[in-house]
């Protein structure tokens, strides 16, 4: 079966959205109908989010799996509750504190025990901090944030005695709710400025924003639902929101700003809606088909964390093209000539787009230059990316509000680094290896490992099958030095033995992550180039295409890595999120696209209808470098509004996030786009003839060129 044509595309947007406006107020009562039914079903049936940070195949997965399987009790989520003392006192004179708080905790849901520190030995050296351990029944990936609510509670007579008492530890870690800061709102008002400039008017600045809520509203709940059917992470649905927000109003400007356009050039608004469906609304099919192609392709890295982030966002991405492609039509048809309401007073009327054309032609006289000055910029914001260090968060990278980074700094001077990522070391005695009688020795040896701080003594499980040793190593979670110290370990036990705990489930994903990236990348890139070339019917355009965007990410990249590994601009260091660079390439390579698809389809259009390359392009630069521009600063603002965020994770995606689209629509999109495609000349639309006779015919092939001005642009001469 062959894929769809441009035509057919074309086609079925412009039906739609007839659809859509003949029966406007039946569109909005089904829309409001649907989103208050989602919603109310996340309230009574949403799952609660959880983080599975498991690398399939790898040995903390075996490990696990065993601990589970055999030793239930072993296998289930731990916390920590750290007291300490004021300065120069010793705990010991608190213990009626600490003994009600354990007592208080003890009693909370979903807790099984809880180990009286002084009872335990779990004292500092210097008597002033120290720790109950608190085992959950269930494994931390289960338990959601409820139970932890409850023991923070019960610390709170503690800290009303004086002592300083937080809760740290892998499942309070695991299971913290995700801080949001309010700035959102900030972006969200950023947006609407840049719509009140690029518009003119206040009524069609509020439509964009009003689609975005919408599809945010509706797909986070969505994303709640998804979450009762499988694992989906706490980090999913700001990403989702982060993206939604940025997409919903971009669709649909794309195509209330063709609507505009098409009704100055003096079409009535019906038939300029129509237009405006058939080709913007056709643009956003693809570019939001990209962005979903995107992200379900995190699905190819095998682990459940992304796999969720990426359905989740691909989830509220289908929401925004559909409410663009039918909630719009009907909005604006409602609307009518009072999309044009609220103009404001200081805003004066230019002819359309001319910047911009004299632009395009002024590049057209300097491609060469304007091609190796902004390939040098992209390399250069790139370098960084080169000294890339990358390892899984832990609750060190926290905000210092958050009682988990607390927890971890009076662990981390009570005890050593160490303590705040524990290993779990497996031994399964029916398979050959290690014995009962070898787990001394074995412990001995390990212990003798350099790196490894203590080994406690063994626990064997009710069927003494299986026993669990727990290691700690002299360095943080994230240090590089545990990776090393963990890899010696794994490379002197038995067969028989396999190491667990969070810190090496993250290792392993770090690894993992390394190891599946390039396959990734190559299948996105794979992707992208095949629809382009569909869409286009060109080998060049696609191909320019991807390696573009490879610069415009690789420029964000090292930005990123400047600011929060090489500390520019910032007071700390923080190492980069081995996630991130996966997740960073599926959005941005996605997003990319839309301006990609937006722009090459008007010069592709332009390119018909005049014949001529340095034309077409300015006058496709002339009539979309507006809505371009203005949605990169829309998205930009709403990116860097989750900057403000107290999470470091959430902080690197804004600031990647916003980097990379900002130099994707200024230096990508208006520089080094125009200078390539001039240099290239009618080459552009190259394709082998046996190629172009098995591909499906679209609109946007070549035409025999008809000099005939585009409705609705008058180029500047």
């Amino acid at each position: 079966m062959a894929p769809p044509t441009m035509a057919a595309m074309s086609s079925f947007t412009r039906r739609l959205g007839a659809a859509s406006a003949r029966r406007p107020w039946t569109t909005i009562a089904a829309w409001a109908v649907a989103t208050a039914v989602i919603i109310a079903l996340a309230g009574m049936a949403g799952g609660a989010f959880a983080d599975d940070f498991v690398a399939p195949g790898s040995q903390s997965e075996r490990a696990r799996q065993l601990l589970e399987e055999r030793f239930p009790e072993a296998a289930s989520g731990t916390a920590l509750a750290v007291f300490a003392a004021p300065d120069g006192q010793r705990l010991e004179q608190h213990r009626p504190a600490v003994d009600a708080a354990v007592t208080r905790i003890a009693a909370g849901e979903r807790v099984s025990t809880v180990a009286n520190p002084f009872a335990a030995g779990t004292v500092s050296p210097d008597g002033r901090v120290a720790y109950a351990e608190i085992a959950f029944d269930a494994p931390a990936t289960r338990l959601g944030s409820a139970p932890f609510k409850a023991i923070s509670g019960a610390l709170e007579p503690a800290r009303q005695a004086g002592l300083t008492a937080e809760l740290g530890g892998d499942a309070a870690f695991i299971n913290s709710e995700t801080q949001t800061s309010g700035a959102e709102v900030v972006g969200l008002l950023a947006a609407l400025v840049i719509l009140l400039v690029a518009f003119g008017t206040v009524v069609a600045a509020l439509v964009p924003i009003a689609l975005a809520l919408v599809v945010v509203a509706a797909g986070l709940a969505g994303i709640a639902l998804l979450a009762n059917t499988m694992d989906v992470s706490t980090a999913a649905p700001t990403i989702a929101a982060m993206i939604g927000l940025g997409v919903g109003i971009d669709y649909a400007l794309f195509i209330t700003a063709r609507y505009r356009e098409n009704r100055a050039g003096g079409a009535d608004n019906s038939t300029a809606l129509v237009k405006a469906m058939g080709r913007a609304g056709s643009a956003v099919v693809f570019a939001g088909g990209t962005v979903i192609v995107a992200m379900a392709a995190l699905l190819l890295t095998g682990m459940g964390f992304l796999v969720s982030i990426g359905l989740s966002t691909a989830l509220v991405v289908l929401g925004a093209a559909t409410a663009a492609l039918t909630l719009l039509p009907a909005i604006l048809t409602l609307l009518g000539d009072r999309l044009d309401r609220g103009r404001l007073p200081w805003r004066r009327r230019r002819t359309r787009g001319t910047g911009w054309w004299r632009l395009a032609h002024h590049i057209a006289r300097r491609p060469w230059a304007y091609l190796i000055a902004a390939t040098a910029l992209l390399l250069t914001l790139a370098a960084p990316a080169l000294a890339m260090r990358t390892a899984f968060p832990d609750a060190g990278d926290e905000s210092t509000s958050t009682t988990e980074r607390r927890a971890y700094d009076l662990l981390a001077d009570g005890f050593g680094p160490g303590i705040n990522g524990p290993l779990l070391l497996v031994v399964d005695l029916r398979s050959p290896g290690a014995t009962a009688g070898d787990i001394p020795a074995l412990s001995q040896r390990v212990a003798a490992v350099p790196g490894i701080a203590s080994v406690g003594q063994p626990t064997t499980s009710p069927a003494n099958d299986t026993v669990v040793l727990r290691v700690t190593a002299t360095t943080a979670p994230a240090d590089p030095a545990t990776s090393r110290t963990l890899e010696r370990v794994r490379g002197m036990v038995p067969d028989n033995a396999h190491i667990a705990g969070l810190t090496a489930m993250t290792d392993d994903l770090t690894h993992h992550l390394a190891t599946t990236l390039p396959i990734f990348v190559g299948a996105i890139l794979a992707a992208s180039f095949l629809l382009l070339m569909l869409v286009f019917r060109s080998i060049l355009v696609p191909l320019k295409a991807v390696l573009m965007n490879l610069l415009s990410i690789g420029g964000a990249y090292g930005v990123v890595v400047a600011v929060f590994q090489w500390g520019w601009f910032t007071e700390d260091t923080v190492t980069i999120a081995s996630p991130l660079p996966t997740i960073f390439f599926a959005v941005l390579f996605g997003l990319s696209m839309d301006y990609e698809v937006f722009l090459l389809s008007r010069i592709r259009e332009e390119y018909n209808a005049s014949g001529d390359t340095t034309e077409s392009i300015a006058r496709g630069l002339a009539s979309t470098g507006r809505v371009i521009t203005s949605a990169a600063l829309i998205m930009t603002a709403v990116f860097l509004s989750f900057v403000a965020n107290p999470s470091p994770f959430t902080k690197m995606i804004g600031i990647g996030l916003a980097t990379a689209v900002l130099l994707d629509a200024t230096v990508v999109r208006l520089f080094l786009l125009p200078a390539a495609m001039t240099l290239l000349g009618p080459a552009n639309w190259w394709l082998p003839g046996w190629l172009r006779r098995r591909l499906p015919r679209t609109p946007a092939a070549p035409a025999k060129p008809t000099l005939e001005p585009v409705a609705g642009h008058q180029p500047a001469t």
